[in-house]
């Protein structure tokens, strides 16, 4: 089963950290990334960037609107994300247990869906 891992932070918990700190979490992240690989359970993933260079697309009144930045303020953004493909939830829940990022923000853990809506 596919499991889509959004790895939530807020900028100020990151800022706060020292360098060591920042250096220590990417580390812990990209061992358990390896470790994932090798068990054949890590799809891929990657950091995000800032919310400010991003762009929101709507559709208002038949045309595309196009929005700089976050739609909504908010103290925790999306910074990256990770896909699995393991057993169960028990196990996705396993593997975000061991993400340093949890210390950071939070880790939402969502079942990926064929397009018939239908758990992959």
């Amino acid at each position: 089963m596919k499991y889509l891992l959004l790895i939530y932070s807020a900028p100020q918990t990151w800022s706060a950290l020292t360098p060591e700190e920042r250096a220590r979490v990417v580390s812990e992240h990209s061992a358990l990334e390896r470790e994932l690989t090798e068990s054949g359970e890590y799809i891929g993933g990657s950091a995000l960037a800032d919310p400010e260079q991003s762009k929101v697309v709507r559709f208002r009144d038949g045309s595309p609107v196009v929005t700089d930045g976050p739609y909504l303020e908010a103290k925790e953004h999306l910074a990256g994300y990770d896909m699995i493909d393991c057993e169960s939830m028990e196990r996705a829940m396993e593997i975000v247990a061991r993400n340093p990022h949890i210390r950071l923000g939070g880790v939402e853990v969502r079942p990926l869906m064929d397009p018939c809506g239908l758990e992959m």
